[in-house]
């Protein structure tokens, strides 16, 4: 006989289960969101019109920056890109470490494969992990062969898939690197890395300029690819030479094709940009659009990058469910090695806003970047004055996912970055080539540094090192234009005091399992 109660309690009961089974997926979709990480090179913090520019348009940033959370104090660690990049990526102040330093292209890895990084973090929460774009963090033991498999590198720091140049723009080898192997080489013509001697009969940028297109004004005059002379010596490889008015399509390409592989589960992206770096090469499409010069149409090249990436992520239906970490590695800088009319063509525009200094310097400028997190529906639209800086990214993304990080100089910051808290950072110290300053709070304190001259002629920005102490209030004088020191020697003091206690306290490590 047909027993109706019986079989009503069975459907429920079938249910139940399905809910019961679906629940936990659904819990870790919401918090596991896609994660992908913006990055870009040298731009300063009056860059972007949403930061203030008058002078240039950037939409696409702009949609991103005042649909999220933008940050008025948002730090990289560093006022140069290796230790920056360093500091974002481990949780730890860069000089920590004697290697992170700016590196040349031939340079061995400076994260010890051991120590938990921020994408070991994401894998171990569940997380596909992709780098695109620029490294310079170092390449191999030492003792390489760019003809074989280049290791360690990325992909043994975190990395499941990786795609990169191995140091900057300028510097040789000019190829690209995709998961460890050197893209298009021929072992017929097998490429050759020096940075100390220049190999035999082969041309440079200082004995041969009329072999140059671009025209080299400092540091930049040893091998020539492209009619662009670089840092360093090569020989070979000619077949696995980039473009360069196509490395920003080439990048954005990849980084497009690692969404569309990777969209079905959690994934995190670093997507490190090379604008505004130089030698500063925009494609054809770009040249001559922003009246500025290569850097201003460059920066308007970034821009259409990134509108370009965010149209990927909607066509994939995962906006919503990506959370996006933009920002600059240093300050800006204009004359960097090339003759490119940057200096020249800058018209009213001011690459570090009100700040004082750029790239190099300890200076405000040198270290306060564009920085703003976007998150479409979970994000509400603000502008923050809370401190914060690029090494929390390991600590507040960890706790985003539930996963335990090491004790370093990251500090949780999550509430800050989704907007829901104020309370950022107390203090922080940061660094421009070794040197260090400390802020607290509204002040920031710069020990004497009497051996660097105020004024780096090469670039023409103020390094911030002088021969006495300086105390300058952010608050009350954000360009920094009154030191402070000799007014407010008590205040002087105390900021002494604790700078030293922070730079002697060694954060607690873990190896990673």
């Amino acid at each position: 006989m047909y027993n109706s109660k019986k079989y009503i309690g069975s459907f429920l009961f079938t249910i139940l289960l399905f809910l019961t089974a679906c629940m936990p997926q659904t819990r870790d979709k919401e918090i596991k969101p896609n994660i992908i990480i913006l990055y870009l090179d040298d731009l300063g913090y009056g860059d972007l019109s949403c930061y203030g520019a008058t002078e240039i348009n950037t939409p696409n940033i702009d949609k991103l920056a005042n649909g999220g959370v933008r940050f008025t104090q948002g730090y990289a660690t560093s006022a140069t890109c290796t230790p920056s990049r360093y500091g974002m990526l481990t949780g730890e102040y860069p000089w920590r470490n004697s290697n992170a330093r700016i590196l040349p292209g031939s340079a061995p890895l400076i994260i010890d494969t051991n120590r938990v990084t921020l994408p070991k973090m994401m894998k171990k929460a569940g997380y596909h992990t992709g780098v695109v774009g620029k490294w310079h963090l170092g390449l191999g033991d030492g003792n390489l062969d760019w003809n074989g498999e280049v290791t360690p590198g990325p992909n043994q720091v975190g990395f499941d898939y990786s795609v990169i140049m191995a140091a900057t723009q300028d510097r040789v080898p000019t190829i690209y690197i995709e998961n460890g192997y050197g893209v298009g080489l021929d072992k017929n013509d097998p490429i050759q890395v020096n940075y100390k001697k220049n190999f035999e009969r082969e041309p440079t940028g200082k004995d041969n300029p009329e072999l140059t297109t671009m025209k080299w004004h400092h540091g930049h005059n040893n091998s020539i690819v492209n009619g662009i002379p670089r840092i360093g010596f090569m020989k070979g490889g000619k077949s696995a030479y980039w473009s360069d008015v196509d490395i920003a399509d080439y990048f954005l390409n990849k980084a497009k094709n690692y969404i569309h592989k990777h969209k079905n589960q959690p994934f995190f992206l670093y997507y490190a940009m090379q604008q505004p770096h130089v030698p500063r090469t925009p494609h054809p499409r770009f040249v001559g659009k922003s009246g500025m010069g290569p850097r201003g149409d460059v920066l308007l090249e970034a821009d259409w990058c990134i509108g370009e990436l965010i149209k990927t992520l909607e066509d994939e239906g995962i906006l919503e469910n990506t959370l996006i970490v933009f920002s600059s590695d240093n300050g800006p800088v204009l004359n960097d090695g090339y003759n490119d009319e940057a200096v020249a063509k800058l018209g009213k525009h001011t690459p570090a806003g009100v700040l004082r200094g750029g790239k190099y310097s300890l200076l405000e400028a040198g270290t306060r970047v564009p920085f703003f997190t976007y998150w479409k529906g979970k994000i509400e639209p603000k502008v923050s004055d809370a401190m914060v800086c690029q090494i929390d990214l390991m600590s507040s993304l960890g706790a985003l996912l539930g996963q335990e990080v090491p004790q370093s100089d990251s500090q949780n910051m999550l509430d800050v970055l989704l907007g829901k808290s104020e309370l950022g950072r107390e203090n922080l110290v940061i660094e421009a080539k070794r040197n260090k300053a400390y802020r607290k709070d509204n002040w920031v304190l710069i020990p004497p540094y009497p051996k660097r001259p105020s004024i780096q002629t090469n670039v023409n920005i103020e390094t911030g090192c002088d021969s006495v102490y300086q105390l300058y209030n952010l608050k009350e004088d954000l360009e920094q234009k009154h030191n402070l020191a000799t007014i407010y020697p008590e205040k002087l003091a105390e900021l002494i005091a604790e700078f030293k206690l922070v730079i002697k306290k060694k954060p607690l490590k873990e190896e990673s399992k």
